[in-house]
């Protein structure tokens, strides 16, 4: 056989580029959201906001340790159940992932954060807020939001303050994010003198509130609390309508399409929902963001945050010069960087420095933000 000079010169450039191929390092993010399921558009929404975060983050040609760095996404589904979750978090360990964006509910993030601290993995939450994920004193365990202590003292703020009520029942769907938030709401309105006339409880898959809502009613509420996503929030809404219960609903993550859509344009007008952060497009580099997003849709809830959540793993990893997740989780509690959202900045536990939660309602049939308060 034959090998001439052109093949030789050929192979050899075949070699290179190969070699060239094998040199670059994949770094394998984890995400994992409710994909399925009744919020299945908010998992879908962060996961999108982690795939442009990696787009971004390959187009930079980050190198470590002087070699290409090629950052992929490994998502899964945990339907926001808890159980799927922990098993997901394990699947996430054992493939060895270098860091893990997620969980969405705090009822899913919660008990999945304990397979990660166990195997040593980072995780940035960008949306669970119950305050027990970063005081279970996991190093793994971080956030990008602020948490319901936070929201839950503006919305205590707004309904004694603000609207002056002094007689406010309150639901929740006995989940850790939403009873975790009520709680919080009522310990927070009962410092401040208020009556709590009637503390009600349904679960994440309650679409029949009739008989709450009637117990609500023969106790004089001047408006109700609820705990909850706007899968229950909708029909909760529309069914106080019904009742001719013409007092305002106050909740929080519940500031969406989806919201409106279940509750009706004229039921949901009122309607008040806090949340953690502040509107995309007020953001820092909300507007930015808001056209590089496009080409998934438009912003539901938590994609700047995920986005967000992705770049303080990345970011963690460029400034310790490591892939290795034991050798970066340190320099996650020294980064700090102009994130879409605002700085992002951790302090001892894994919670941001500082934190917004903004007041939104509905107008004309869509929701619109209020107020934006700033706490630390």
């Amino acid at each position: 056989m034959k090998f001439s000079i052109r093949n030789f010169i050929l192979a050899g450039c075949f070699a290179a580029s190969a070699a060239t191929a094998f040199a670059d390092q994949t770094v394998t993010i984890g995400y994992s959201g409710p994909l399925t399921g009744q919020i299945a558009h908010i998992g879908k929404d962060a996961e999108n906001g982690v795939k442009l975060a990696i787009e971004d983050a390959n187009a930079a040609a980050i190198k470590i340790k002087g070699d290409p760095v090629h950052f992929v996404l490994l998502s899964e589904d945990d339907a926001a159940d808890p159980k799927t979750a922990v098993a997901v978090a394990q699947k996430f360990a054992d493939a060895k992932v270098n860091g893990v964006v997620g969980h969405i509910t705090s009822g899913a993030t919660i008990p999945a954060s304990k397979a990660y601290a166990d195997a040593g993995i980072p995780q940035v939450s960008p949306s669970a807020t119950n305050p027990m994920l970063t005081r279970q004193g996991f190093a793994t365990a971080f956030r990008v939001i602020g948490d319901d202590s936070y929201v839950g003292r503006v919305i205590a703020q707004y309904l004694t303050q603000t609207k002056g009520f002094r007689r406010i029942a309150v639901i929740d769907d006995r989940t850790s994010y939403g009873q975790g938030l009520a709680d919080v709401v009522v310990n927070e309105l009962k410092a401040s003198g208020v009556d709590v006339v009637d503390r009600e409880f349904a679960t994440d898959k309650t679409i029949d509130f009739r008989g709450i809502l009637t117990s609500i009613k023969s106790k004089g509420a001047q408006a109700v609390f609820y705990g909850g996503v706007d899968a229950q929030a909708g029909p909760l809404r529309k069914q106080m309508t019904r009742l001719a219960m013409n007092l305002p609903l106050v909740g929080s993550a519940i500031e969406t399409e989806k919201f409106v859509e279940l509750a009706g344009t004229g039921a949901a007008e009122g309607t008040v929902s806090a949340e953690s952060g502040q509107p995309a497009g007020t953001m820092p580099k909300g507007k930015t963001f808001e056209q590089k997003f496009k080409k998934y849709g438009s912003v539901v809830l938590y994609a700047p945050y995920a986005y967000d959540a992705t770049w303080a793993l990345i970011n963690a990893i460029k400034q310790a010069d490591s892939t290795v997740p034991a050798d970066y989780l340190p320099a996650m509690k020294k980064i700090n960087f102009d994130g879409v959202t605002g700085k992002i900045a951790f302090d001892s536990r894994g919670d941001l420095r500082a934190a917004n939660v903004t007041l939104y309602e509905v107008k004309n049939g869509k929701y619109v933000p209020d107020a934006t308060v700033s706490l630390k």
